[in-house]
C-alpha cells in the first residue's frame, strides 16, 4: 500500500487534465507507476483513461502504427486493410462514421485529420519503432482539449533518449484471403530503423526512417442490387451478351444482389521519416523541434468474376446469364493510382520548475506538399492503355495550431495555502481546405480542364483555465471553462455540371462556452470514487461544411450551415487497486445535441451521401476495466475490459420516424481479454481477444443482415504473439491475428488471419 499512497500524494499535486500538450504533459508523468499493468496515470484525472506502455505492446502484432490502439478498452480502430491511410478511432459513444470526436497527438502535435469524410488520424507520420506509450482519455471532462475530446483523446509518445539508442526491425506479414470469388495471399514487409542520443551538453536527437510495402485485400465488389436501379435484375434480352462469373448473395437490407467482381485492391509503397532535435538551455528550460515527412505511391486494381462464352473477361456493358440481366457500368472495375507527400514541423518550449509556475508554447504545422489521386473512367482493359479519367488535387490542404499553457503547482504557504493546482491556456487552430479535380485525357498522366473544386477555411480560438483544488488529503475538486470562438472563411464549391454550378458561401461566426466538474475521493488507502460532468461543443470541420464529390456512381454533399455538436456528459466511476489487483468501473451517460452524420442513401443512382444535423442522441453504458500480476505463478499477467452501450435517437424533427432506432455503428456489447506470460528474460508470450456485437450502419435500422459485405458485423478475433531473445541485442516474434480466421466486416471486409515474422536489432 506504500505505493498507493505515494501515488495519491503526488496526484493531489498533478491533478490537471494529463497528457496534453506543453508542460501538462510534464506535470503528468511525474506520477508514480503503481501497478505493472497500469501506466503512471493520476487517478484523480477528470475522466477515465486506459494505457499502453512499449514493454505492453510488444505483447501484441503491430504493423500499422493504429495497431498499437486496436486492444484498448471501449476503443475501435478501422484498419481495413495491411497499408490502410484511413483507420479511423471509434469509441464507446461514437462510430467510424464521425471521425471528428478522435483527437490524436504525437509528442504533443495534433495529427487529428478533418479534412475529409473518412481522413483518420495521420498515423502514417509515427515511427513503430519510436513508440514509448499510447494513453487514452475519454469524455469532454478535461478543459484543455477542443470539442473533439467529448469522444476519445489518444496520445502518442515517442521515446526521448538518454544516452546512445539504436534499433532496427524487419517485419513480414502474409495474409491469406478468401471471398465470393477471390482467393490469394498478400505479403506486406516493413524496414524500420532508429538512432538516437542523450548528450551531456544538453542536447538529444533522435532520428527514424520507416518503409512499408504493403499489399491490401479486396476491399469491395462491383455489385448491383435488385430495385436499385431499373437495369439491375432485368428480364434477359437477345442483345445482351452472355456470361457466367456472376454470383449472388442478400446485402444487408437482405435484398438480393450480384457480385461481379473485385476492386480496390490497393498495393502501397509508404516512407516515412521523423527527426527531432531538442536542447535544455538551462536547468529549468528547454526547447524542441520536429519534423516529419511522410510519403505514398498507391496503385489501386481490380479483378473481374465475368467471363464470355469463350472465357474472356468481361469488364463492361449489358450482360445476362441464364435468369437475369444486368448493366455493368463502364468505371465499375476502374483501376486509380495515388502519390502523395505529407510534412508536419513541430516545435515546442517549455520551463520546467519543480514549484510555482510554469509555461510552454507549442506550434504544428501539417501541409499537404503533394496529393495527385488519378481515377480512370474507362473499363478494363483500355484503362491500362490510358484514355479519360479524372484527378483530385489536395495540394496546399493542412492545418496548423498554436498553444499557450502556463501552470501552477502548490507550494505550502502559497496564496491557495498549498491547495490550488491552476492551468490557464490560450488555443488556436486552423484548417484549410483546397480539394480540385481535373479531367484528364489520359488519367495516368495528364489533366486538362477544371471539372469540380472546393475551398474553405476553419479557425478556432480557445481560453481555458482549470483549478485542482484539493480540499482536503482524501478530496480533490477539478474544475475548469473553456471558451471557444468558431470561424469559417472562403467556402466556396464548383461543378461542372451538368448543370454548372458555382457556390461562394459567406462566413459565419460562433461562439461556445463548456463547463467541467469533477470531485474525486480517496475513501480508502486503494479505493479512489470519481464524479465528473463537462460539456464537449464540437463545431462541423471544414469537410462537413464545403466539400464534396460528383462522380457518375456517387454524391457527396456538405452543409456550411451545420450546427455544432454539443455533449452533456456525465461519468461516475469507481476505482481500486489491492495486491497485485486493479480494478475500475465505471457508468456513463452522455447527451448530444446537434449530432453530425453523414449518411448514404443507396436506393438512388448516382448514391448520394448528404450530411447533416441529428436533433438528440442519447448514449449511456459500463466500462469495466481489470488487471491484475502473477495469476497462478509470477510472470502471468492477465487483464481485459466490457463496456455495454445503448445510443439511440432520442428526437429528429427533420425525420421522425428515426426516433428510437440505434445510432450507427456503435456495438451494444464489446470486451477484450489480454494475457502475457514471461517464464524468464529471453521469452514472451502473448495473447488478447476481442469481441463486439454487430451494429447498424443505416440511420433507419434496415441493414438486418450484417454478416456480408457492406454490413458492421460483430467482432471476434484472437491473436497469439511469441518473442525470443536469442542474444544480447537481438529479438526475434512470430505472431498470428485472426488465428481462427473470423471473417467481419464494417461495411468492407476487415483483414483474414495473418501471420507476421519480426527480427529486431537494439542497442
Amino acid at each position: 500500500m506504500q505505493m498507493h499512497r505515494i501515488a495519491l500524494a503526488m496526484a493531489a499535486a498533478f491533478p490537471l487534465a494529463a497528457l496534453a500538450q506543453g508542460i501538462a504533459l510534464d506535470a503528468q508523468l511525474k506520477t508514480v507507476l503503481v501497478a505493472s499493468a497500469r501506466a503512471p496515470l493520476d487517478p484523480n484525472l477528470p475522466s477515465s483513461t486506459a494505457s499502453k506502455t512499449a514493454e505492453r505492446l510488444r505483447e501484441q502484432t503491430i504493423y500499422n502504427p493504429e495497431d498499437i490502439a486496436v486492444n484498448l478498452p471501449s476503443t475501435t480502430i478501422r484498419k481495413r486493410y495491411f497499408g490502410d491511410r484511413n483507420a479511423n478511432v471509434a469509441g464507446r459513444s461514437y462510430g467510424t462514421l464521425q471521425p471528428g470526436r478522435a483527437l490524436v497527438y504525437l509528442d504533443g502535435y495534433l495529427i487529428s485529420n478533418f479534412l475529409g469524410r473518412f481522413d483518420a488520424p495521420r498515423w502514417n507520420m509515427v515511427n513503430v519503432e519510436a513508440i514509448d506509450r499510447i494513453d487514452a482519455l475519454y469524455g469532454p471532462f478535461s478543459a484543455i482539449y477542443p470539442g473533439n475530446s467529448m469522444g476519445t483523446t489518444l496520445i502518442v509518445t515517442e521515446r526521448k533518449p538518454r544516452g546512445l539508442e539504436a534499433s532496427a526491425s524487419i517485419k513480414l506479414n502474409q495474409q491469406g484471403f478468401s471471398e465470393y470469388a477471390t482467393s490469394d495471399n498478400y505479403t506486406s514487409k516493413q524496414l524500420s530503423a532508429r538512432i538516437a542520443a542523450g548528450l551531456d551538453s544538453g542536447l538529444w536527437y533522435a532520428a527514424s526512417l520507416q518503409h512499408q510495402d504493403s499489399q491490401g485485400h479486396t476491399m469491395g465488389y462491383a455489385n448491383a442490387v435488385r430495385g436499385s436501379t431499373a437495369v439491375a435484375f432485368a428480364a434477359p434480352t437477345a442483345a445482351a451478351k452472355p456470361v457466367t462469373g456472376i454470383l449472388y448473395d442478400r446485402d444487408p437490407q437482405v435484398r438480393d444482389r450480384a457480385i461481379f467482381g473485385a476492386n480496390s485492391i490497393d498495393h502501397s509503397l509508404q516512407d516515412t521519416v521523423n527527426l527531432r532535435v531538442g536542447y535544455d538551455i538551462s536547468a529549468t528550460q528547454e526547447i524542441e523541434a520536429r519534423i516529419s515527412w511522410w510519403h505514398d505511391d498507391s496503385t489501386v486494381r481490380t479483378a473481374t468474376y465475368l467471363r464470355d462464352a469463350a472465357g474472356n473477361p468481361v469488364w463492361s456493358g449489358v450482360v445476362r446469364d441464364g435468369g437475369n440481366q444486368f448493366t455493368v457500368a463502364a468505371d465499375a472495375f476502374a483501376p486509380s493510382l495515388r502519390d502523395e507527400s505529407h510534412r508536419q514541423l513541430g516545435a515546442t518550449w517549455k520551463t520546467k520548475h519543480a514549484k510555482g509556475w510554469n509555461a510552454s508554447v507549442v506550434v504544428t504545422d501539417y501541409q499537404i506538399i503533394n496529393d495527385a489521386a488519378r481515377q480512370a473512367t474507362l473499363a478494363q482493359p483500355l484503362a491500362d492503355q490510358g484514355g479519360a479519367g479524372t484527378v483530385t488535387r489536395r495540394d496546399g490542404t493542412g492545418w496548423n495550431t498554436f498553444e499557450v499553457q502556463s501552470t501552477y503547482t502548490p507550494t505550502e504557504g502559497d496564496f491557495g495555502n498549498g491547495q490550488h493546482a491552476l492551468l490557464l491556456g490560450l488555443h488556436r487552430n486552423q484548417y484549410t481546405l483546397q480539394n480540385v479535380v481535373n479531367n484528364s485525357s489520359d488519367w495516368r498522366s495528364n489533366e486538362t480542364t477544371l471539372n469540380q473544386n472546393y475551398y474553405g477555411k476553419t479557425t478556432i480560438t480557445a481560453l481555458y483555465a482549470q483549478d485542482a483544488w484539493k480540499i482536503s488529503p482524501e478530496l480533490v475538486l477539478t474544475t475548469g471553462l473553456r471558451f471557444e470562438d468558431f470561424e469559417s472563411a472562403d467556402g466556396a464549391q464548383y461543378f461542372d455540371g451538368p448543370p454548372v454550378a458555382t457556390n461562394a458561401f459567406p462566413g459565419r461566426s460562433l461562439t461556445a462556452t463548456s463547463p467541467k466538474l469533477s470531485l474525486a475521493w480517496s475513501a480508502t488507502e486503494d479505493l479512489v470514487l470519481k464524479t465528473s460532468l463537462g460539456r464537449g461543443v464540437r463545431f462541423p470541420n471544414v469537410d462537413e461544411l464545403f466539400n464534396g464529390t460528383k462522380t457518375g456512381a456517387s454524391i457527396t454533399t456538405s452543409d456550411p450551415n451545420l450546427r455544432p455538436e454539443v455533449s452533456d456528459s456525465v461519468e461516475l466511476s469507481a476505482e481500486r487497486e489491492w495486491g497485485r489487483h486493479w480494478l475500475r468501473a465505471s457508468v456513463f451517460r452522455d447527451d448530444v445535441t446537434d449530432t453530425i452524420l453523414r449518411q448514404t442513401d443507396t436506393t438512388v443512382t448516382p448514391t448520394v451521401t448528404r450530411v447533416s444535423n441529428v436533433d438528440k442522441v442519447l448514449t449511456q453504458g459500463i466500462e469495466l476495466v481489470w488487471a491484475t500480476r502473477d495469476v497462478g505463478l509470477k510472470g502471468l499477467d492477465l487483464g481485459g475490459s466490457f463496456t455495454w452501450t445503448d445510443a439511440t435517437v432520442t428526437a429528429n424533427a427533420a425525420n421522425p420516424a428515426q426516433v428510437g432506432k440505434k445510432w450507427l455503428r456503435i456495438p451494444p456489447q464489446r470486451y477484450t481479454v489480454q494475457a502475457s506470460y514471461r517464464p524468464h528474460a529471453q521469452w514472451l508470450l502473448g495473447a488478447a481477444y476481442r469481441w463486439a456485437s454487430s451494429s447498424y450502419n443505416t440511420e433507419m435500422n434496415v441493414d438486418t443482415n450484417p454478416d456480408t459485405y457492406g454490413g458492421t458485423s460483430s467482432v471476434s478475433q484472437l491473436d497469439l504473439k511469441a518473442s525470443w531473445k536469442f542474444a544480447r541485442q537481438w529479438e526475434w516474434g512470430l505472431g498470428i491475428n485472426n488465428v481462427a480466421n473470423r471473417p467481419s466486416w464494417q461495411a468492407h471486409t476487415m483483414p483474414q488471419r495473418s501471420v507476421q515474422t519480426e527480427l529486431r536489432f537494439s542497442l
